[in-house]
């Protein structure tokens, strides 16, 4: 199973390529380009470089969410287009789950999470048994002090991931650490190795995935403050 996989849902532009397990590529670009302007010509470059024709590609892995609402839109459209033009599947990843996959080991708790805006943080909790990645907390919503108490109540040494730069400014209690930079974020590849159990859409199928965004936009929230129900 070949596999090209994307996430886009946060600074980070990566793309890769996993076949059975192994990553061939991967591509991270976090040097403030918008995700628009290069996603496709960083797909381009790695199909190109490793020789790899389109036809061969089994599947799309795309994360989901959540994360940046914008990054999200792009990063499903992109994964929806291509999957329509190259006659393959495409599988849908949680984001914050995916980060999951950055660090496969057992006997920690893993903490990846998202900034969500003012103030809050999208969050959940994972541990690893075996191979098998298991949920202790599901995905959620909330304040950076409502998370680190949440993450002090764990039995276990716990590993922060994701965008957790706010949480680092200030000191983390005993037994909570934040992941090395370089594993810190998401990861094409872990969206690839985290879809390899998922069933992929096809057909007309594909364009009916959607963004897992848990709450609702700025614009949406307006909209609603301005029409009240009554």
């Amino acid at each position: 199973m070949l596999t090209l996989a994307l996430d886009t849902a946060t600074e980070v532009c990566t793309t890769g390529l996993v076949k059975d397990g192994k990553i061939l590529a991967e591509y991270d670009i976090s040097v403030g380009l918008t995700h628009s302007e290069g996603l496709m010509p960083q797909i381009e470059q790695m199909v190109s470089r490793t020789g790899i024709k389109k036809e061969e590609i089994d599947r799309i892995a795309v994360s989901i969410g959540p994360g940046s609402f914008t990054g999200l839109r792009i990063g499903l459209a992109a994964a929806e287009a291509i999957a329509y033009a190259w006659q393959c599947g495409i599988c849908g990843v949680n984001t914050l789950e995916a980060m999951a996959w950055n660090i496969p080991v057992e006997g920690v708790v893993l903490a990846p999470v998202l900034d969500a805006q003012k103030g809050n943080f999208y969050s959940a909790l994972y541990t690893w048994e075996g191979r098998d990645l298991i949920t202790v907390k599901p995905v959620s919503m909330m304040g950076a002090d409502a998370l680190l108490q949440q993450l002090q109540e764990q039995d276990k040494p716990v590993i922060l991931l994701g965008e957790c730069r706010r949480m680092l400014g200030r000191e983390l209690p005993v037994g909570i650490v934040a992941a090395p930079e370089q594993v810190r974020l998401p990861k094409a590849s872990s969206v690839a190795l985290a879809a390899e159990g998922l069933e992929a859409l096809t057909g007309a199928d594909i364009f009916s995935m959607r963004p897992y965004y848990i709450r609702k936009s700025e614009a949406e929230e307006l909209w609603d403050k301005r029409h009240p129900k009554e």
